[in-house]
């Protein structure tokens, strides 16, 4: 557990209990895939901000634990869907649902953890909150699909990019801050500056993700390394060398594009390095770190949103 997940421990044991008694059905699979899912860990960021948001204003009930379940189930689902998208194979260091049961299986429990997401949003009873949630899932939708027709486009601007995982990312993150806010009846301003912290740390977040797949370990990682080239993902680092490289640099990134070619791995990240698109990507996600600190700082300060900054500095100095 790292330290800003010890500030709540009590609660986020209390979250990770709730999601498994959640996971409940009477179809033996749905709770296989789910329980296989779920206890594969991860850091689950998205929970811990609702806990810690929630805690910073002052929320002295236990809808918050509800809340953070609902938040991981959208983020799971959301996995489950991408990574028969993607055809991926492994993730945290395990096969993936998909690898290990199938597609079918692994979209339709994608779709029971939604579903399962919004009968506890009803049992919560605010419209504001479903209103807040039914929006973030559609915009994820819409950000998948937008990367979905993006991969194997090596001409998508930086600003196209920049929209697709705001969508398909931070979106979520700046829900989960929201979100809490409500519970906690706070300010209009006070819920502008948490949606606004979780949208610069979520985009931070896949900035670093992005700079990962060309230069992080796969077992630490726990996912293969050049997984987006083989996807064709125009991402920053990708989109920056391309941008300043020399023509021939240009052409071969481009090109492996095209054609989803993971074997060009190797010439890829030299390109990448060469042209310091790598640390082009890792100083935008800096200054997303910068932005969700200083919409932080507009919000209490005590150690629960303290350990919040901490989860934007995680963010940008993870390696995995």
């Amino acid at each position: 557990m790292l330290p800003f997940h010890q500030i709540v421990a009590e609660d986020f044991e209390a979250v990770n209990r709730l999601i498994i008694d959640q996971l409940h059905s009477d179809v033996e699979l749905v709770e296989n895939i789910g329980h296989y899912l779920i206890e594969a860990g991860g850091k689950r960021l998205r929970p811990l901000l609702v806990v810690l948001a929630a805690k910073g204003l002052g929320y002295s009930g236990s809808q918050h634990l509800n809340l953070a379940a609902i938040i991981e189930f959208i983020h799971t689902a959301t996995l489950l869907h991408d990574d028969v998208v993607d055809m991926s194979h492994l993730r945290r260091g395990r096969p993936t649902a998909n690898a290990e049961w199938g597609n079918a299986p692994s979209v339709l429990v994608g779709d029971f953890l939604y579903s399962r997401a919004f009968q506890m949003m009803v049992a919560i009873g605010d419209m504001d909150i479903m209103r807040i949630l039914s929006e973030t899932t559609n915009t994820i939708a819409e950000g998948e699909v937008q990367q979905l027709v993006n991969a194997g486009d090596p001409d998508i601007t930086e600003a196209n990019y920049l929209q697709v995982i705001e969508k398909k990312t931070a979106i979520l993150f700046a829900a989960a801050c929201e979100t809490a806010g409500v519970l906690c009846a706070a300010s209009p301003a006070q819920r502008q500056h948490l949606h606004a912290f979780g949208n610069h740390l979520g985009t931070a977040f896949q900035l670093v993700d992005d700079a990962l797949d060309y230069t992080g370990d796969a077992e630490a990682l726990g996912k293969n390394v050049g997984d987006d080239l083989a996807e064709g993902k125009p991402t920053l680092p990708l989109l920056r060398a391309m941008a300043v490289g020399t023509r021939d640099e240009r052409e071969r990134i481009a090109a492996a594009l095209r054609h989803k070619d993971a074997s060009a791995l190797e010439d890829v990240v030299a390109i990448v390095e060469r042209t310091g698109a790598m640390t082009y990507t890792l100083e935008a996600g800096r200054e997303q770190v910068r932005l969700a600190r200083a919409s932080l700082s507009q919000l209490p300060d005590n150690r629960y949103t303290q350990a919040m900054a901490e989860v934007a500095e995680f963010a940008l100095a993870r390696t995995y």
